[in-house]
């Protein structure tokens, strides 16, 4: 059926595809990001709360990436090491948070590239099919004018022709809108995970001593990551 389509169709066709493809690879690309990024967080967690020390914890925290959290603590932690070096109470808690708030939303930013493209094709991909149709109705009429014969059987087999770009558009643009809310919705489910850190650090009254002479972890961020564990 394609090999009487015209030059038009077949540009559509082929762009068409390459955004199929282009689509596909993100897809399959960031859902096994995400499922990584998942394992890795609850492996982190586990290490974290096994883990008395915050130097343990982050000497072995990047080998837990890509999940977000591993980011968040490292804000935290080296926050805390430049406010109180490790022990004590931090003189600007508000600071622990607004790096908390970076750290979250940058990791957010780099897990959620390439989503757009799965949002842009999922709204052109059919307006483009729809344009190789338009062109190819056009030419059916036109050789149907020039050849002088106005019968069904003569312009059917072009505008049948034409209205494959149109399926081709759905056929790229639907798996696209399907992957775009998919990972977006893991993408919020990330950034839940880490805002109960963050409106810890914004709302707890810090204790007295967060951390022992010894440099070993008082039961604040243990409630902490407990609570991103029940969220």
């Amino acid at each position: 059926m394609l090999h009487n389509s015209g030059g038009t169709a077949l540009t559509v066709l082929g762009i068409l595809l390459v955004a199929s493809i282009v689509s596909w690879a993100i897809i399959i690309a960031k859902w096994r990001s995400f499922n990584d990024a998942d394992v890795q967080g609850r492996r982190f967690i586990r290490a974290f709360r096994k883990s008395g020390r915050l130097s343990e914890i982050a000497a072995i925290a990047d080998q837990f990436k890509p999940s977000p959290l591993v980011a968040v603590f490292h804000e935290i932690h080296d926050e805390y090491q430049r406010q109180a070096g490790g022990r004590g109470t931090p003189p600007n808690p508000l600071a622990l948070e607004r790096a908390a708030q970076t750290a979250a939303s940058e990791s957010l930013t780099v897990m959620g590239r390439r989503l757009t493209w799965l949002a842009t094709t999922a709204q052109c991909a059919p307006f483009v099919g729809l344009f190789g149709t338009v062109m190819g109705i056009i030419d059916a009429f036109h050789g149907l004018g020039a050849a002088g014969a106005a019968t069904l059987r003569a312009v059917a087999p072009g505008i049948s022709e034409a209205l494959i770009t149109t399926a081709a558009g759905l056929v790229v643009a639907i798996p696209a809108v399907i992957g775009y809310n998919q990972l977006n919705q893991r993408l919020r489910e990330f950034a839940a995970k880490t805002k109960p850190v963050i409106e810890y650090f914004a709302t707890h009254d810090w204790p007295v001593r967060t951390i022992d002479a010894d440099g070993n972890m008082d039961q604040i961020f243990g409630r902490i990551y407990a609570a991103i564990l029940l969220s």
